[in-house]
């Protein structure tokens, strides 16, 4: 795949870790439900996925346990048309673990993912051949939250200049909190979304980590150095900043189940549009497509409308877009 926005054809290779969710069968509290369905949850994967589903082609390279958990993940993954060739199993460490506990104020997320399989991974991940094939390789500031070797492994990758990266590098900042418990958040995850050729942020997440008063253009000012920087502003509006055009496209109305994972889908989706052929714009109406699928389930991957569903989506349902800047 090539666009004007990656230097080379290719895979995207997605990177980090992926989890085990435990999700009570019953909106009910972890105290009283009974049942517990079992799924899995990660970033990064959430991505490849929804990669997969719309005809990328995707590689998700991680490590997990070598325990039950840690097959099902893989299992799940290579399902959905991943390629998880790159993926190792470590049989001194266990796959990590979430348990999502819903109440009146939304969804809790409980974490044990402390010394896990995926927290041991390196710099080492990236001399795999698939990331050296890529078009674009996908990162999180979670793999960045998760170890010092995870952390290197996120440097590492983004220490190229940009003009010398043989594939692109996508960064969402994704933040955590309870992943960061010293306070270096903020700096951390400017300097690597700085970094990077394609930057993602909710603007609830810029104004925790940078400045309560921030609006998408302070944003920009923020991260001034990603060619194409994403700010995304709940289920109101998306904002693309350019080197010299802006780009803003509303949200499709949805009645939302739970918005875990709708971010990452909306990355997927962006992600595929643009290397489609380039268009900013309807890379941000797939990406809005694609979110609202993950927003509609409990789950943080739900099932995409048809090919020709979603062109239509694309073509009609913005009758008005949104545009700003000067014409191309």
């Amino acid at each position: 795949m090539r666009s004007a926005w990656l230097p080379a054809e290719g895979p995207v290779v997605c990177v980090g870790e992926t989890m085990a969710a435990l999700t009570p069968a019953a909106p009910q509290p972890l105290e009283t439900v009974e049942n517990l369905r079992l799924s899995v949850a990660g970033a990064e994967s959430n991505v490849a996925m929804y990669l997969a589903d719309l005809g990328v082609p995707v590689s998700w390279i991680s490590s997990l346990g070598a325990d039950p958990f840690g097959r099902r993940v893989r299992a799940v993954l290579a399902a959905a048309g991943v390629d998880v060739g790159a993926v190792r199993h470590d049989p001194r460490r266990r796959t990590g673990l979430l348990v999502k506990e819903p109440g009146p104020d939304g969804t809790r997320v409980h974490y044990y993912r402390a010394g896990s399989a995926a927290s041991a991974m390196g710099p080492d991940v990236l001399d795999d051949p698939r990331v050296a094939a890529a078009s674009l390789v996908h990162l999180t500031g979670v793999t960045a939250a998760l170890s010092p070797s995870c952390r290197a492994l996120v440097e590492r990758a983004l220490a190229t200049p940009p003009d010398a990266r043989p594939y692109a590098i996508s960064f969402d900042v994704n933040h955590r909190p309870a992943l960061w418990p010293d306070g270096t958040a903020a700096t951390v995850l400017r300097e690597l979304a700085d970094r990077a050729d394609l930057a993602f942020v909710g603007l609830d997440e810029a104004q925790g980590l940078w400045g309560a008063d921030l609006e998408p253009a302070d944003v920009r000012r923020l991260l001034p150095r990603p060619r194409l920087l994403v700010v995304k502003d709940g289920g109101r509006a998306v904002t693309v900043f350019g080197a010299e055009r802006t780009w803003t496209v509303p949200a499709l109305p949805v009645d939302v189940v739970e918005p875990v994972g709708a971010g990452d889908a909306f990355a997927a989706g962006f992600l595929a549009g643009l290397s489609r052929d380039g268009d900013v714009e309807r890379a941000l109406r797939l990406g809005h497509i694609t979110a609202a699928s993950a927003l509609a389930v409990t789950g943080d991957h739900g099932p995409l409308p048809d090919r020709a569903r979603i062109e239509h989506l694309i073509a009609h349902a913005w009758t008005r877009p949104a545009r700003t800047g000067p014409p191309s």
